[in-house]
Order: C-alpha cells, then structure tokens, then sequence
C-alpha cells in the first residue's frame, strides 16, 4: 500500500510515535539531564499546542503534497481529544502528525528532517542566533 493510500488517523498514530521518537533523540544527544528532567522537556516539543504551533511554522514550506496530507490530517474526525488543549490544536496536531507518519512510511528520511528542524531546531541551531 502506498503511503496517500492510509488513513490520515493511521498516519497521525505512527507520524506521533515518530514525531516523539525524533524528539527525544534531540533532547538525549543535547543533554547529560536525568530522565525525569527530559520527560518534563520532552513535553514543550510532543503536545498538542506545541505540535499546533509547529504545523503552522511550517505548513507554507511543504510541498503541495505534503500540504495535502497535513490537511487531511488536521480535517479528520479523530476518535478522541487531548486532555489538555482545544480541539483546533488537537486537530492541527493530527495533521502534523499525519505528515510525519506519511513522510516516514514514504521512507523520506532527509524531508522528515528538515521539517522536524523547523519544528524543534537543534542545540547548534539556537546557539548560533545568540
């Protein structure tokens, strides 16, 4: 099956693991904190108003494509609703996570990349605007 072919709600549940995935993997290679203080950071990149606020950072530099799916993301009925945001950010969070689920079953690894930098941007990155 081809990635479009998905459901965006399937998209979403693997684009939110993934998303995660690459998150933590930031937050572990920037810093030597314990885990208790990681989980608390982990939290400014993996929720819904976070994810809210990165799907429109960077929804005018993807590709009509990928606009597409985070679209079809964000429009879907999704079966349940984060504790602890509206359903405007819960729903554009879906469509960013649908993009992110897409683009890593599309075995896009340098897109999702770039596109993951524009929604958290690394320690070297936010070191050099100082």
């Amino acid at each position: 099956m081809r990635p479009e072919e998905y459901s965006p709600l399937n998209l979403a549940y693997l684009g939110d693991a993934v998303f995660e995935l690459m998150a933590r993997e930031t937050l572990v290679t920037g810093s030597l904190d314990n885990v208790r203080s990681l989980f608390g950071k982990s939290k400014a990149y993996v929720s819904a108003a976070a994810q809210s606020r990165f799907y429109f950072n960077v929804f005018e530099r993807l590709t009509p494509d990928e606009q597409r799916i985070a679209k079809r993301g964000r429009n879907c009925k999704p079966s349940g609703r984060a504790k602890n945001s509206s359903v405007a950010e819960y729903r554009h969070a879906t469509g960013l996570e649908a993009l992110f689920g897409y683009l890593y079953l599309s075995g896009n690894n340098e897109r999702l990349k770039e596109i993951f930098a524009l929604c958290v941007p690394s320690k070297e990155n936010s070191d050099e605007k100082q």
